[in-house]
């Protein structure tokens, strides 16, 4: 079951993370393109969890894929905050 979940995971996130590339493409807005790096870095998150022998999440390798991908969607934010400002 938890291999099913993990794989419904992974496509949700890719699939997001396509409905974010196709709006930073209407509108070149840099935010989008934080978004989509975001969500398919959580898509290889949960897809190497269901690759790896031991799919303990209590690794901190696994923790780490997470904070590069929640790093990004705080970037994202930051960037956005900072150019709205001069704009």
């Amino acid at each position: 079951m938890k291999l099913f979940l993990w794989g419904a995971l992974a496509a949700s996130c890719w699939a997001a993370g396509l409905h974010f590339l196709r709006f930073w493409k209407d509108s070149r807005d840099r935010l989008f393109v934080f978004f989509f790096l975001a969500f398919w870095v959580l898509s290889l998150n949960w897809l190497g969890l269901a690759l790896i022998d031991e799919p303990t999440e209590t690794r901190h390798y696994v923790y780490a894929v997470r904070l590069v991908a929640f790093m990004l969607i705080i970037a994202g934010i930051i960037d956005k905050n900072r150019r709205g400002r001069g704009a």
